[in-house]
């Protein structure tokens, strides 16, 4: 594509600043209250740390609020992708601080995309606010969802009601005291067209039916928002519940995902930045064989490979958020799909290079690489598993229409 220009503009050069300054005045410096606070009350406690709370003022009254939205920021994707990428420093306080965490980003991009005007201010304006959170339920544990044609979950018209029966699981956010209300995929026609047969509802989180039975540990972890399993049993919602029309659950979970993707991108190579500069920190003050361990060539490969691969990931996230930008989410999801199957692996590869460069401390808690790893471990499954992203990476290479070069290469 001609025309590429990734440098900052002046306002996101602007938030830059202001949103590092920030991180290194308050959020680096909140992590040990924040873990201590965890690990005092326990892996089934899910209240949120006081600190998230104290911090979530701070970042408002500094303007970092709600910068993911271009309808409240004024920020686009590709002006929004450094500042993502600073929060993925302290993925588990930072993008929270800032209400720009998910699941509820691609909540409130939904609810601003498909709301009515009521489901808006009941729901919308508090999760802009930061008052509460939310989480989104489709993935299921009997079939396959990340094709979503698959799920189970019925959603039947009973008079003004919807009547929901069904079994959802990793469902991000739903410990959470704080989490108010669910935004369900389900069956509401099963003789429809096969992407016409998923409908999608708001589900308050206290509608007499709704069983939050577990929260689900990720690599023996459990986040502070939980990742539950629900039982959906005769739940009863009004009828004006539903997201826009019957059948259209499949074209909102993708108008969903794009934004959020990328999002998750962004992040991860924050996160690959973080473990990179632990791994070059910790070559230079180790000591083995006689030299520090920076001077030993497998090291130093190691560290090479590792700004090779996120500079690459950034260059290709950076184009997906440029392509979003300027010709919407359809015309980018084989780039959205590119960066979703690189970004992960990447810092899963940075990650493992930095938790081999400090031994035995790489697996512990004393440093973030282990738990970080076993976050983008995860991503590599959410949000689609890299298999079904390099499927439609292929379909698109094999259906692309040939140039003259190679036309005349493969005569």
């Amino acid at each position: 594509m001609a025309g590429m220009d990734f440098a900052m503009s002046a306002k996101a050069a602007d938030y830059h600043k202001r949103l590092t300054d920030f991180m290194v005045e308050f959020v680096f410096p909140a992590e040990a209250e924040y873990h201590a606070y965890r690990e005092e009350k326990g892996p089934k406690d899910h209240t949120v740390p006081p600190v998230v709370e104290e911090l979530k003022v701070k970042a408002k009254d500094r303007g970092l609020w709600n910068l993911f939205l271009p309808a409240e920021s004024g920020l686009t994707n590709l002006e929004y992708a450094p500042l993502a990428e600073i929060t993925g420093w302290s993925m588990e306080i930072a993008p929270e601080a800032l209400n720009c965490q998910a699941p509820d980003t691609g909540n409130m991009e939904t609810l601003h995309l498909f709301a009515n005007e009521a489901q808006r201010k009941q729901w919308l304006e508090p999760l802009l606010a930061g008052e509460i959170r939310s989480a989104f339920a489709m993935t299921e544990p009997a079939v396959a969802s990340s094709d979503a044609r698959n799920i189970e979950t019925t959603m039947l018209r009973d008079g003004d009601h919807y009547v929901i029966n069904g079994r959802k699981w990793w469902i991000t956010g739903a410990a959470d005291p704080r989490c108010k209300i669910l935004i369900v995929m389900g069956r509401t026609n099963p003789d429809a067209a096969a992407h016409q047969q998923q409908s999608m509802i708001l589900v308050p989180v206290d509608t007499p039916g709704v069983d939050i039975q577990r929260s689900l540990p990720v690599f023996g972890w459990q986040d502070q928002h939980g990742h539950c399993e629900i039982v959906f049993n005769d739940v009863r919602v009004p009828a004006e519940n539903l997201l826009d029309v019957e059948g259209s659950g499949f074209a909102i979970a993708q108008a969903r995902l794009g934004p959020g993707r990328i999002h998750h991108c962004m992040r991860a190579i924050g996160a690959a930045e973080r473990a990179l500069t632990l791994m070059v920190d910790r070559v230079q003050k180790r000591v083995a064989f006689g030299k520090p361990l920076a001077e030993q060539g497998v090291v130093r490969e190691a560290i090479a490979k590792s700004r090779n691969e996120i500079d690459q990931a950034r260059l290709l996230c950076e184009k997906a958020a440029w392509t979003i930008d300027l010709q919407g989410n359809k015309a980018a999801h084989v780039l959205v799909s590119q960066i979703k199957s690189v970004a992960p692996q990447v810092a899963c590869n940075v990650l493992d290079r930095a938790i081999q460069v400090h031994g035995a401390a790489g697996v512990g808690d004393d440093f973030p690489l282990a738990r970080l790893y076993a976050w983008h471990r995860a991503m590599r499954l959410f949000d689609g598993p890299d298999e079904v992203h390099m499927r439609t990476i292929a379909r698109s290479e094999l259906g692309r229409e040939k140039s003259p070069l190679a036309l005349a290469v493969t005569k």
